[in-house]
């Protein structure tokens, strides 16, 4: 992601919108930085159930936060829903990099930006990484995009 150029809707294949909760706000008036690391997660395991059949519960192989991180444009508060837009400009054997713009309605430019990495891992072991399970990579390959 370009640290000059905000992304825009274009650039996200996927989107889910999600609604904001009283609760996420915080005395401040805004949705807490924190509560945006909820949405990439919701908007990706989301996307990884629907449409890679990931098995939450019974699953072989899960996958595990590596890194992530945030820029915040403009805030969000409640309770203008968010619409959170998915694309994944790195997909390795054993990882996935996922890049996730935040929206808010009717808006053209993301209200924050970030990005989070998946080290897919036997459940039962959590150990030495394994390779993405086919339906996963299937998913994730329809949702790639040239590395921004």
């Amino acid at each position: 992601m370009s640290e000059q150029q905000p992304t825009t809707r274009a650039d996200y294949p996927h989107f889910l919108t999600i609604p904001t909760r009283w609760m996420d706000n915080d005395i401040y008036g805004h949705v807490n930085n924190v509560v945006y690391y909820s949405y990439f997660d919701t908007v990706i395991n989301e996307y990884l159930i629907r449409a890679g059949g990931l098995d939450i519960q019974n699953g072989e192989v899960i996958g595990v936060c590596a890194e992530s991180s945030c820029r915040y444009k403009a805030a969000i508060t409640f309770p203008e829903p968010v619409e959170a837009g998915l694309r994944v400009p790195h997909l390795g054997r054993r990882s996935v990099r996922y890049e996730i713009g935040l929206f808010k309605q009717d808006r053209e430019q993301a209200a924050a930006e970030g990005h989070f990495v998946h080290v897919f891992v036997p459940r039962n072991e959590m150990t030495a990484a394994v390779a993405i399970p086919e339906g996963i990579r299937e998913a994730l390959e329809a949702i790639r995009v040239d590395a921004a």
